[in-house]
């Protein structure tokens, strides 16, 4: 008797821990408030002359934006997406959002829109650093933008897509 019990008592403390690892990223909210991304300092570096330098625009330039888009229920962002250049760096930006949480949840630049996607054929940017505020992430430099029309933004551990959006 005293078996069966010890049994019962471990299937369900087992079952609650499984339970809290799968459904508390729901419930988990974490906030990252960075700054608008600015043009980086100018290097003492010779390698741009001072044309080149004057014409390079003073400020952040705004290539594309998106709106976060609606999966279903349990899956879904609002806010906006932004492709930013600031002087020789391009950085993607989430500003404003609230992205439902996952586990192991990162992002992507994809070649298709409506929130489809293939890992070879995108650009992987990083993993999610928060599920609501503002935050930046600097893209590769040699990494060519007009081939990507998306963002991605996807649960690795249970290949679920949390949201996307199409870039304009």
């Amino acid at each position: 008797m005293r078996l069966r019990t010890a049994t019962i008592a471990l299937v369900v403390v087992l079952l609650a821990a499984a339970a809290w690892y799968l459904g508390s990223p729901l419930f988990i909210r974490t906030t990252v408030n960075e700054a608008f991304p600015t043009a980086a300092a100018q290097s003492a570096a010779p390698s741009r002359s001072a044309a080149a330098a004057a014409a390079t625009p003073s400020g952040p330039t705004t290539l594309a934006t998106g709106e976060l888009g609606y999966v279903d229920a349990i899956h879904n962002g609002k806010g906006t997406v932004l492709l930013v250049r600031t002087g020789d760096a391009v950085v993607l930006r989430f500003d404003n959002v609230a992205i439902t949480n996952a586990p192991d949840v990162h992002v992507y630049l994809s070649r298709d829109t409506g929130g489809k996607w293939t890992e070879a054929t995108s650009l992987y940017v990083g993993p999610l650093k928060a599920t609501n505020g503002s935050f930046n992430y600097t893209i590769l430099a040699d990494a060519d933008l007009s081939l990507y029309k998306s963002v991605v933004v996807w649960c690795r551990q249970f290949s679920v897509l949390v949201t996307w959006a199409d870039l304009r």
